[in-house]
């Protein structure tokens, strides 16, 4: 059977034409793209991961395409999901780097062009580079299930008959949002209930964030994710750090704990992250070959395929033609290495930087399109991969001879492009499976995700400048957005570059354990285990402060009982209920108040007729915090178990 008879048939046939590149789609999409971009650095600089913004993308755009505007058809709402899902990708290339720029030192304040640069150049290779691979690694690679592009296909599907759910998004984003202003605008919830003790020279600590947000993160990934990110926070809270202990008498335990964290634990995470990097490059090589002898077929196209020309191709199998592609390759990259040029100041190390970019950034998409493609975005080791990014640019500068703050520019520098990329790239292979699910044109979806990714690229550095002020970006403080990534990859630039040392001894047995955890998963993998280790999801449990893992496993046990509670007509009709959602308006609605505050506050200090926020904080106590807390939980089980109107 020849491939072309493989290839599921789609939604809507390819003989078929219905609007899809439209300018209210590509309005809309706009607009959610920065949206969905501001969400997810919020979520990302106070959590260290973000979520797939495309499911209720798409629901958002059902709802105002057909409820306000009486129109849109399913490849309109597609267009839509796809440029909004490219903001959210964005914005976890953004987290990583950029804020690592002004931690370090290196920059004093989020910079507008540099950051556009950052984002908008990596995004857009990331999709050019995925490009070549989708016939490869989409359309031939039936083991490869894309699940986040599969769910989102069936919402639009389900959309596209008649289904609903935005008012599942409404009562979440109005949660979201007054929950959040209980915590940083009036301060009556405790953003942390947290505790510790000290038995001899052990450190004990308990503790827990108050964050719906994160709560629909674990809800979102489900509890096996959610169990991975607890088992990292137990080693690294509950095991390395009592095993260092160090306490003494006169010392707080909570601030000890707190700082074991913060200058030694968490650089067990960094092994392990660099383990799970190295060990997905290794394990998905085949996908990297087959992305590489993808490249063969992108020229086959005679058209880009939407301007009313014949093809040889039938209308859902054209990609961006080589006439259209190598254009955008080159401006791109010469653009990379006049920004590389102004960071460096030196043209011929500004070209072997802009040369390392491009192989690492072709090889890291290769790997993000096959994972994304096998477990899914949200498990994809980006982190890992960063670091690799980051220690090869660092190896390659250090030999060059390159030191001080040029170095730590450019090595951020390249870092940030190649993990935008990288981030993108995953995302975007979900969209395309998306796309080939309902019967969408790919050169149009391509062009939509390179305007997707340049239109918010402008937004990052004031929204990350709004957050810095308002809340303190790595600061370290109480209420503070930690950043962990960014935090890292300040630490990692200033131990090669700066007066920074880092605890290689500790990062050595990260990486062992990293090792140990790749060991366990094969052998669960031989014995047809249905629970398996995946090395990405501990090690961000190890990175990540303990207080973040524990309402993100309450979201997964919220997702565990309510799918075993579900009707057994439910589960026969795939319906999911409103959780997914419900979580996801929290994300929105505590993300977007976040940033709301943060623009309050920055108008308060310009103008004094605008009153402060009113201080609740004398009355806040624990006991109070956790009982608004709990009932925030009830809430989610009475709305996840609903189903979707």
């Amino acid at each position: 059977m020849s491939d072309q008879k493989k290839i599921e048939v789609p939604y809507i046939p390819p003989q078929k034409s219905v609007r899809e590149i439209t300018v209210l789609s590509l309005a809309l999409g706009a607009v959610l793209s920065i949206v969905m971009g501001a969400a997810n650095t919020y979520l990302g600089l106070y959590a260290g991961m973000t979520v797939s913004a495309s499911i209720p993308a798409a629901v958002i755009s059902m709802a105002i395409l057909r409820g306000i505007f009486r129109r849109g058809s399913i490849l309109e709402n597609n267009i839509v999901q796809t440029m909004a899902s490219t903001g959210e990708s964005l914005a976890a290339g953004v987290i990583f780097t950029v804020p690592a720029l002004v931690m370090v030192g290196a920059w004093q304040e989020f910079k507008l062009w540099p950051t556009t640069m950052i984002v908008g150049l990596g995004g857009v290779l990331g999709i050019i580079f995925m490009i070549p691979m989708r016939r490869a690694l989409i359309v031939d690679r039936k083991d490869l299930i894309y699940p986040e592009g599969v769910a989102c296909a069936e919402v639009l599907k389900t959309g596209d008959k008649g289904g609903g759910g935005i008012w599942a998004i409404v009562y979440g984003v109005l949660a979201g949002g007054i929950f959040k202003a209980l915590v940083s605008g009036c301060s009556l919830i405790s953003s942390t209930v947290e505790t510790a003790v000290a038995r001899g020279q052990r450190v004990f600590y308990m503790g827990s964030d108050m964050s719906v947000a994160l709560m629909a993160v674990g809800y979102i990934v489900n509890l096996h994710i959610a169990v991975l990110i607890t088992i990292g926070g137990v080693i690294g809270w509950f095991i390395a750090i009592p095993l260092l202990g160090g306490f003494e008498p006169g010392m707080s335990a909570l601030e000890l704990a707190n700082e074991l964290w913060s200058t030694k634990v968490r650089y067990l995470g960094v092994g392990a992250m660099l383990v799970g990097g190295v060990y997905s490059i290794w394990s998905v090589r085949g996908g990297i070959v087959a992305g590489i002898t993808g490249l063969r077929g992108v020229g086959q196209n005679k058209e880009m395929g939407f301007e009313g020309q014949k093809s040889e191709l039938p209308r859902t199998q054209r990609d961006m033609s080589l006439v259209a592609l190598m254009p955008v390759f080159i401006i791109a990259t010469l653009a990379t290495l006049f920004f590389y040029n102004y960071l460096i100041g030196n043209i011929a190390i500004s070209l072997v930087t802009t040369i390392l970019m491009v192989v690492t950034s072709f090889l890291f998409v290769a790997v993000a399109t096959y994972i994304a493609g096998l477990v899914g975005s949200s498990n994809s080791p980006v982190s890992g991969m960063t670091i690799c990014a980051l220690l090869i640019s660092a190896g390659v500068l250090l030999a060059l001879g390159i030191s001080g703050d040029s170095a730590i520019l450019a090595t951020l520098g390249v870092a940030g492009v190649v993990c935008c990329a990288t981030c993108t790239s995953g995302d975007v292979a979900q969209d395309l499976k998306t796309g080939q699910l309902v019967g969408a044109t790919p050169a149009k979806l391509q062009w939509a995700e390179i305007i997707g990714a340049i239109i918010p690229a402008a937004c990052f550095a004031p929204i990350l400048t709004l957050l810095h002020n308002a809340y303190g970006i790595g600061t370290g403080e109480p209420g503070s957005l930690r950043a962990p990534q960014a935090a890292l990859f300040a630490s990692l630039s200033e131990g090669f570059f700066g007066d920074g040392e880092l605890p290689w001894n500790l990062v050595i047995i990260g990486a062992l354990i990293g090792v140990g955890l790749i060991v366990i998963d094969t052998i669960l993998k031989q014995n047809g285990s249905r629970f398996r280790v995946h090395v990405m999801p501990v090690a961000v449990g190890i990175y990540l402060p303990v207080s973040l893992d524990v309402p993100i496993f309450i979201g997964g046990l919220l997702r565990f009982i309510v799918d075993r509670v579900k009707s057994a007509k439910d589960r026969e009709g795939g319906e999911t209920g409103s959780g997914v959602l419900f979580g996801s308006g929290l994300i929105a609605g505590e993300a977007l108040m976040g940033i709301g505050i943060a623009i309050y506050l920055a108008a308060a200090m310009k103008f004094s007729w605008l009153r402060p926020l009113p201080d609740w904080s004398a009355i806040s106590r624990p006991w109070l915090s956790l009982s608004i807390f709990g009932m925030a939980i009830l809430a989610y089980i009475a709305m996840a178990r609903r189903r979707n109107k």
